[in-house]
């Protein structure tokens, strides 16, 4: 594993604090400090499957194939793997056959969106071999790679793309053995960070990402002047380099670069992790919407545990990020049912589908927390 950028100790994570605005006013909006402590790996597993189980119960239709659904049952497939469920597997395996493992827009479709729902299809595909599940999503990706404009490099214009669409062109690149979907993805990649809106998106000085163009420096500002840095558009930043350097050999071309791109990103926000464990919806301005959000806060999860497992952060000094984040969404969003609250519904910044309340919840959310809850269950010794 590359470990060129290792961040070990409690001095790197005092010093991800300073790259983002103080977090003045987060002990009124967090009054209730989490637990820094793992729980054993049966617990965590009985708290996913509670709320996999209450979701699959709430919807017997499995729903569309849209970019929100296709993240639900990314985390439910990750659960699959942990579990080794027939159930969750059959309920997948009854929505993708239902699309017909197909995308939205179809083939032709340049969008990120579209191409989410390629992650589930490429999981049920290693359970269950049949080159038919790749037909759509290898047939879209192939088309921008070598037909559709191959030099057009700017479709991924807002940061959320990197998860719904760098992962399907790792995986197909590494299944097919063909390097140039590797290429494709990165060129794609370097336009969104360093290019769009003329910056890039990427802040090199945080570590962080704006959620798109709008929001550069200059742009919209949070009600007291501070800048919006989108938790959730971050938490797909995260997710999207983990997926990806999960898919991607430890040695392939830009893997250092994805590498080094999620630790800063892991660091940075663990130094603005609130007291109760969750993060704000503005990580650079406590005060604006402040209370717990759980969608961003479990991308946060998701992508720490993976830095954690794959030797990118220090353990012992992240570990307790990871649970805390764990505790405090369990302690406060799970409901005993196993409902999923505290999720900020679809949107593209703070204000969106507001308020976030105990009763709010949606589909990518309660993927979003599967993905993070197996990936921390890897990491417990019990």
């Amino acid at each position: 594993m590359h470990r060129r950028r290792l961040l070990t100790g409690a001095a790197a994570l005092a010093a991800s604090a300073s790259l983002l605005p103080s977090q003045t006013g987060t002990a009124h909006a967090t009054p209730r400090a989490a637990s820094p402590g793992l729980p054993p790996r049966a617990e965590i597993t009985a708290v996913l499957r509670r709320v996999a189980d209450q979701w699959i119960g709430a919807h017997t239709d499995p729903g569309d194939n849209g970019w929100a659904n296709a993240t639900f049952f990314s985390g439910l497939l990750a659960l699959q793997r942990l579990t080794g469920s027939a159930r969750y597997l059959a309920y997948a395996r009854g929505w993708a056959e239902k699309h017909a493992y197909g995308l939205n827009g179809g083939v032709t479709t340049r969008h990120a969106d579209n191409h989410n729902a390629g992650q589930a299809y490429l999981d049920l595909y290693e359970r269950e071999p049949d080159e038919q599940k790749l037909t759509a999503i290898e047939t879209s990706l192939h088309r921008m790679v070598y037909e559709d404009q191959p030099d057009k490099n700017d479709d991924w214009w807002w940061d959320d793309a990197l998860h719904m669409a760098m992962p399907p062109f790792a995986r197909i690149g590494v299944l097919r053995q063909d390097p140039q979907y590797g290429e494709k993805l990165y060129a794609l990649y370097h336009h969104t960070k360093r290019i769009e809106g003329g910056p890039g998106l990427y802040d090199a000085t945080t570590g962080l990402w704006y959620r798109d163009k709008r929001f550069l420096p200059g742009g919209i500002t949070s009600p007291t002047g501070k800048p919006v840095v989108w938790s959730r558009g971050n938490g797909w930043v995260t997710g999207g380099h983990a997926k990806t350097l999960k898919a991607l050999p430890p040695g392939a071309p830009h893997t250092a670069e994805y590498r080094d791109t999620l630790t800063r990103l892991v660091t940075a926000v663990a130094g603005v992790q609130r007291g109760d464990g969750f993060w704000n919806v503005n990580l650079a301005d406590a005060t604006h919407l402040p209370g717990p959000e759980t969608s961003g806060t479990s991308f946060f999860l998701y992508g720490t545990s993976y830095a954690i497992g794959a030797g990118l952060v220090d353990r012992p000094t992240y570990l307790p990020v990871a649970a805390r984040a764990w505790n405090g969404l369990v302690t406060t969003a799970v409901h005993p049912d196993g409902f999923l609250g505290y999720v900020q519904n679809v949107g593209d910044r703070p204000e969106s589908s507001q308020p976030v309340t105990y009763d709010t919840t949606a589909g990518f959310g309660v993927g979003a927390f599967l993905l993070a809850g197996t990936e921390l269950a890897l990491l417990s010794r019990s």
